[in-house]
């Protein structure tokens, strides 16, 4: 799918963008462009990929349609990972995240159908189901309006991938709790019943392959991932780092933070297919052409929603977690 292709991934930069980069330049593609706003991280990840020829780097922002549009041109796939992400920095300037994460989305569609991308992938967050804040709130608007391009055109696809959160990412909990473990000796947690959903970055970035392959058009691929309590988690890493006297504060909810996170809620449940072991696929209300031909012969799910405060993982298994994604 990707041999001797054209690639731009937006927001490149980040910890997903190099692990998609790295996994993308296996599959052998003509050329790829990284977009992004920040300079430093551009000449770091130059240098980590030993400024090999196939990749492109673009100063830009997707605030900016016409900077966008010009690297869309002869672009045959496109990742959108650009994003404001930080649920607090969305809460205190909301403006700012309406911006990039809506306003920035409807320019990434509008320029890759004026330059004619085969497939747009949109990242999406469990966040974006039954937002309580407003980063999600902008992710959820993103999804519809990618999902909605599929009605403009026929000639580029837009699919979104939703998952929950991804380890050893930028500003990732894991190296929060480390850093406060080995500097403060004591972990901080907004709530002690706390649950999240996981997976490693490199299985996340599979299966986001897997669905830019499989997708068809106009659907929400939802990975299901496996679950666990923070302060599990947290546990797992104070026993790791043979620290003793480490201690658990509970610092309270922060604005906008749920207790629980879903990727699947109780109204998209009515129209959601089991696809494999590894996705649910969610149809959009309105009408795609093709979409639920091609999806008739899947079962319905048989759940009424996903929440992270179920089927936890035990201690042991958060640990062969964190051991294959090589965090302890």
């Amino acid at each position: 799918m990707f041999k001797n292709q054209t690639i731009l991934v937006t927001g490149g930069t980040g910890s997903w963008g190099n692990e998609l980069v790295k996994q993308l330049l296996a599959k052998n593609p003509k050329e790829i462009r990284i977009f992004s706003r920040n300079e430093f991280t551009q000449v770091v990840m130059k240098h980590k990929f030993d400024n090999n020829k196939k990749l492109s780097f673009i100063i830009g922002d997707i605030r900016d349609k016409s900077a966008l549009n010009e690297a869309c041109r002869g672009v045959d796939f496109l990742f959108h990972l650009a994003a404001l992400k930080h649920v607090p920095v969305c809460e205190d300037q909301p403006y700012e995240g309406l911006k990039t994460n809506v306003y920035g989305t409807q320019n990434v569609i509008e320029a890759s159908i004026e330059q004619k991308v085969k497939k747009v992938i949109y990242i999406s967050t469990d966040k974006a189901a039954n937002p309580t804040n407003f980063y999600g709130f902008t992710k959820a608007l993103g999804e519809r309006l990618i999902i909605h391009a599929n009605i403009l055109t026929k000639e580029t696809k837009f699919i979104c991938v939703r998952g929950g959160n991804v380890l050893g990412t930028n500003g990732s909990v894991i190296h929060v709790f480390k850093d406060q473990i080995q500097n403060k000796s004591k972990v901080g947690i907004t709530d002690k019943r706390m649950t999240r959903f996981f997976l490693t970055l490199e299985d996340a970035i599979k299966l986001l392959f897997k669905a830019s392959y499989e997708s068809i058009g106009g659907e929400i691929f939802v990975m299901k991932m496996p679950t666990c309590k923070i302060i599990d988690l947290a546990n797992v890493l104070i026993e790791d780092s043979g620290k003793k006297n480490v201690k658990i504060v509970e610092t309270g909810i922060r604005p906008g933070e749920k207790l629980h996170e879903i990727l699947l809620t109780e109204y998209e449940s009515n129209n959601t297919v089991i696809y494999d072991k590894e996705y649910y696929v969610i149809l959009p209300s309105i009408k795609i052409e093709g979409l639920s031909e091609h999806y008739a012969n899947y079962p319905p799910i048989d759940l009424d929603h996903y929440h992270s405060n179920h089927s936890l993982m035990s201690k042991e298994e958060i640990k062969d977690m964190l051991k294959k994604g090589g965090f302890i």
